[in-house]
């Protein structure tokens, strides 16, 4: 029962602290209350309330820490407020799965086949001590699959897929490997050393979705929706860059600076009729291009 006990006053205090700073007291006060509700009694002294941050540091990934000027605690960014966001998303997920007696009456999940998750500890494990992997791969585009030795630089995330960026040790080019289509995952005992020169977050900086730049320059894009399209962009921004220029009746008009690559063009044709291209010309050109060949399949 203590173990249970603990678990649910880590998540207290998570959920306590996700919506303002708290001091000690009030943490404390609204727990007991809390556990009044339950038929039992909860006393958490200092040492054990310290005791708890550190566990829920070490269990959760949550960092909670003290501010001495309003004399309360709140959950840290510690300058990657993006991870701690998901980490924190992750969380609201668990629990609600986990306070659900009857998922199908509450919850629909998509019907999905697994996207290769199950070797993420292993890919992280051979991140962190630069540990060379090998792979079996496939390309959709292909009918047989490829034998791959690579070292592992980071995970990234596009579109509910995560991708493992690593330099192929035959051509010592970065590539972007899907982590769905790996089978025969195995970390190697051969260590390797990391290019101090790659920084993974400086070259997808105007890159939107898991394509990287390849040379080329960000452009200054402008797109209009329409505005119930719009509402939808803004609450959801397409890349950090996006600004709002022109938010009226009759449009949502932001700005970009990116890479047109192609995974960008895909995003901008899956908004369809909802969306025009304000510039660059070079985009305009490449979306009539393709909405001219799909028209060519209907003749």
């Amino acid at each position: 029962m203590a173990k249970i006990d603990s678990i649910k006053r880590y998540n207290f205090i998570i959920e306590g602290l996700r919506t303002k700073p708290l001091s000690y007291n009030e943490i404390i006060n609204s727990l007991s209350r809390s556990t009044e509700l339950d038929d039992y009694k909860t006393i958490v002294s200092k040492r054990t309330f310290s005791r708890d941050l550190d566990d829920i540091r070490l269990v959760f990934g949550v960092d909670i820490q003290y501010d001495t000027k309003i004399k309360k605690y709140f959950i840290s960014d510690a300058g990657q407020p993006g991870f701690n966001n998901r980490l924190l998303e992750a969380f609201d997920t668990i629990n609600t799965v986990r306070v659900t007696d009857k998922m199908t009456s509450c919850l629909l999940f998509e019907d999905r086949k697994p996207l290769g998750t199950e070797n993420m500890n292993g890919f992280i494990h051979a991140i962190k001590n630069n540990l060379t992997i090998k792979f079996a791969y496939q390309k959709y585009w292909e009918n047989t699959e490829s034998q791959r030795l690579v070292q592992p630089y980071i995970l990234k995330e596009f579109k509910n897929r995560w991708y493992i960026l690593a330099k192929d040790c035959n051509d010592q080019t970065i590539k972007s490997f899907a982590i769905d289509r790996i089978s025969n995952f195995e970390i190697t005992n051969k260590v390797f050393e990391k290019d101090n020169n790659y920084d993974a977050t400086l070259a997808f900086q105007h890159s939107f979705g898991i394509i990287s730049p390849n040379g080329q320059l960000p452009q200054n894009i402008v797109l209009s929706f329409i505005p119930n399209q719009g509402k939808y962009i803004k609450s959801l921004p397409l890349h950090h860059s996006q600004k709002t220029i022109v938010d009226n009746e009759n449009e949502v008009r932001i700005s970009l600076k990116l890479c047109i690559t192609h995974d960008f063009l895909m995003e901008v044709l899956s908004h369809g009729e909802s969306v025009k291209v304000i510039e660059p010309q070079l985009l305009i050109n490449k979306i009539k291009s393709v909405y001219q060949e799909a028209l060519n399949q209907y003749k």
